[in-house]
């Protein structure tokens, strides 16, 4: 089958569709990647990458072609409103001046959704299928980690979502929690697929190896570990006052690994609470030095701000967590504590119940090493039963 993935975001960014992407070539499809110019999470060119042309390439059996994208930069709400749009304009014109010969195409929608029209304009010219594989709602995700709430903009972006799903052959879900949304917008029932994101193979708790050597970036103690996008519906400040309920016990070591918009504000933060000794923030990592990481830590942390559209999310970051065989706390609403209240593989907080967070991270701390280990191979064996990468792959590859 000759596949269209039509992707902001692709290798060396680090998202699912790179697997997905392997995944279906090692299954023997022919696989185009339709994508930008990296530029995520920093907002600036990845090296060897410029605005100018379109680039080819190959990953891993995929071809990817990599349309103009204007780079989001930071903190810049002008800049990422481009950014979005130039892999629209940029991923259309290719469409258009191009005769492909591709059957399905699937679209892995994180935000912006609007990525997806690239693939709509190939199903209108080329008939091709098409799968949207839904990340973020929309437009609640853009409202609540935007902060837009003009009712006049909302209404239009709703206008648009609901076309884009309508047009769409097949919505796939990474939560069950989407369906009453995309239903309420007269979307059928039965164009709705199950679809949980998986964590990538070098996570799987039995391959973690101390291959890193952490010690002058990583402080020794209690680890307690966030990796990820710093941005604002990862509520940092949060995480910040919690640490600070936790002085009373120095071993306690807060780590927050990764890059984003927020994070310059929650190292100032950071500083003025003198908590420099307690939270230490040690940058962003490819992907492959994350299991290191992991290996590291005692604990791992997930966290969203308090918005009904955060509620309905797994976050990604959870099935890695869990993969990894590690007890994990949150702070989070909705199904996120649900799975791993039913997991039995950590303590939960509500969104912003920074007290909560601290008390669950020293009951964690004086626990024993055995009652970790057993909450942490209750995390895998539940990831194991859930969240498996090959049953997920057939799941899409039966929609394509």
């Amino acid at each position: 089958m000759n596949i269209l993935i039509a992707s902001q975001y692709f290798y060396p960014e680090e998202f699912k569709v790179n697997d997905l992407a392997e995944e279906l070539v090692k299954r023997g499809h022919n696989v185009l990647v339709l994508t930008g110019k990296p530029n995520y999470p920093s907002g600036k060119y990845y090296k060897g990458y410029t605005f100018w042309g379109v680039k080819n390439e190959q990953y891993r059996g995929a071809n990817v072609i990599r349309v103009p994208l204007i780079r989001r930069h930071m903190n810049s709400s002008i800049f990422l409103f481009l950014n979005y749009l130039s892999y629209v304009v940029f991923g259309c014109l290719y469409i258009k001046r191009h005769n492909l010969n591709i059957d399905s195409c699937i679209c892995f929608a994180i935000s912006p959704i609007t990525q997806v029209y690239p693939a709509l304009l190939c199903k209108k010219r080329f008939g091709s299928k098409v799968l949207l594989w839904v990340q973020d709602l929309w437009p609640e995700s853009v409202s609540a980690a935007g902060g837009i709430n003009n009712k006049f903009i909302l209404s239009r972006l709703n206008g648009m979502v609901t076309s884009i799903y309508k047009k769409s052959d097949i919505i796939l879900i990474q939560s069950k929690s989407f369906v009453e949304s995309i239903i309420s917008k007269g979307i059928s029932p039965s164009k709705i697929i199950f679809a949980p994101n998986w964590a990538e193979c070098l996570f799987n708790q039995q391959l973690l190896r101390n291959t890193l050597d952490c010690n002058n970036f990583m402080p020794k103690g209690f680890r307690v570990m966030f990796a990820g996008n710093i941005g604002v519906a990862q509520d940092i400040k949060s995480i910040i006052s919690a640490a600070k309920m936790t002085e009373q016990f120095p071993e306690i070591k807060w780590i927050i690994v990764g890059d984003g918009r927020e994070r310059a504000s929650a190292e100032r933060k950071v500083k003025d609470s003198l908590l420099t000794n307690t939270v230490k923030f040690i940058g962003h990592f490819p992907l492959e030095k994350m299991p290191s990481l992991f290996y590291y830590a005692d604990v791992m942390l997930v966290t969203l701000k308090n918005d009904e559209i955060f509620s309905l999310v797994i976050p990604s970051k959870t099935q890695a967590y869990m993969f990894a065989g590690k007890p994990i706390v949150t702070m989070l609403n909705g199904v996120g504590n649900e799975i791993i209240n039913d997991a039995k593989c950590g303590f939960t907080a509500s969104s912003g119940d920074f007290k909560q967070l601290a008390e669950n991270v020293i009951k964690l701390y004086q626990m024993t090493d055995g009652e970790r280990k057993i909450m942490g191979d209750n995390a895998y064996n539940y990831y194991i039963k859930h969240f498996s990468k090959d049953k997920v792959i057939n799941t899409i590859e039966q929609c394509l």
